[in-house]
């Protein structure tokens, strides 16, 4: 019977290995499990296929695809370092809109209905008392009611000794929270206010409360003469940084965890609050655009020269593109080949893989 005994002992299989042959076996299991998940995502994956497309577009610098958490397509021209800080132009209009929520939420700032003269004083002596009633989501929806200072104006303004000022002296042309008068004057007011209200500069507030979340230092950007960093214009982003803020605003402002942005202030952002002069497809909301393309509705940052980031909320999609800002967006159409390239080869096959089979 000892005999026996000691035979079914040696045969009873996993107990032979040991508790470090069971640990062995669990590792085998979980590596293959996880191959077989792997394989099941390749599988799902959309192709976008962007190159030939893309390497038709001379003015089209870098155009990157973040889809469902991942870099899944990436473009750069010929010599084009995609490290590189590319000017996004007026898009930096949406990541000051950005930075006013995150002040609104540390009560910095009180809300969007408090008027601007709380910052600008000078603003209660002005004559004309349309100026007293502006407030600061007046220049969130460029609807302050002051003449601009972009296109024709843009080049006195900048040339300007004091643009805060400059732009306050504006004459009004149209009713506070009235019609839509685009001016990157009004932003750069918004900088001016962040400015005075955290006690440091924009750039020191965006590093700080945004950048460092996401993980990267933004590049210095231009200032004013005064010292203020540019509210609206001329903010460098490597195209990765824009798929970030674009992937932030596609998960209502939180990152790893923490709410950088509150995702109330990224939900009232993309609400349309105006429509543009130029193009009645486009809507306007606190610094962002919205428009609907034929595959999906973006939520988007938008920069002369064509400078975006698309955030397509429905379709867990983010994408960034870059563009040469020696010449005009206009010149040959590149505006719409550049998204029409962008709904046909990246909007349409992610809403694709989004409805199934």
């Amino acid at each position: 019977m000892r005999a026996v005994r000691r035979r079914h002992t040696r045969n009873r299989g996993p107990s032979k290995l040991g508790p470090y042959g069971v640990l062995i076996i669990a590792a085998v299991m979980i590596a293959c499990a996880n191959d077989l998940r792997a394989q099941a995502s390749r599988t799902d994956a959309p192709e976008f296929d962007l190159r030939a497309a893309a390497s038709e577009l001379p003015q089209l610098r870098s155009l990157l695809v973040g889809w469902r958490g991942r870099l899944a397509a990436e473009y750069h021209a010929r010599g084009v370092r995609p490290d590189a800080p590319a000017n996004v132009k007026s898009a930096s209009k949406s990541i000051i809109s950005a930075l006013v929520g995150i002040a609104i939420d540390r009560g910095l700032i009180k809300s969007v209905a408090e008027p601007i003269a709380t910052y600008f004083p000078e603003l209660r002596r002005d004559p004309d008392p349309r100026k007293h009633a502006i407030t600061i989501e007046d220049l969130l929806t460029m609807r302050a009611g002051l003449e601009s200072t972009s296109g024709r104006n843009y080049g006195a303004w900048v040339r300007s000794p004091d643009w805060v000022r400059y732009a306050l002296r504006q004459p009004m042309v149209s009713e506070p929270g009235g019609a839509m008068e685009y001016s990157t004057g009004s932003s750069h007011l918004l900088s001016a206010m962040l400015t005075k209200a955290s006690g440091m500069s924009t750039l020191q507030f965006a590093q700080e409360s945004l950048a460092a979340p996401l993980g990267f230092r933004l590049a210095v950007w231009p200032k004013d003469p005064q010292g203020i960093y540019f509210g609206g214009n001329e903010m460098l982003l490597t195209p990765k940084q824009m798929i970030a803020i674009g992937e932030l605003y596609l998960h209502r402002g939180r990152v790893n965890g923490r709410q950088v942005v509150p995702a109330a202030w990224v939900d009232a952002s993309c609400v349309p609050r105006t429509t543009s002069a130029w193009d009645s497809d486009r809507q306007y909301g606190y610094g962002w655009w919205i428009q609907d393309f034929d595959h999906g509705k973006a939520c988007f940052a938008w920069g002369y020269g064509g400078q975006y980031i698309l955030v397509f909320r429905d379709l867990d999609l983010v994408v960034a593109a870059t563009s040469s800002t020696t010449v005009s967006e206009e010149r040959r159409g590149y505006r719409r080949r550049l998204l029409q390239l962008i709904d046909e080869r990246v909007v349409r096959i992610a809403a694709g893989v989004a409805s199934g089979p």
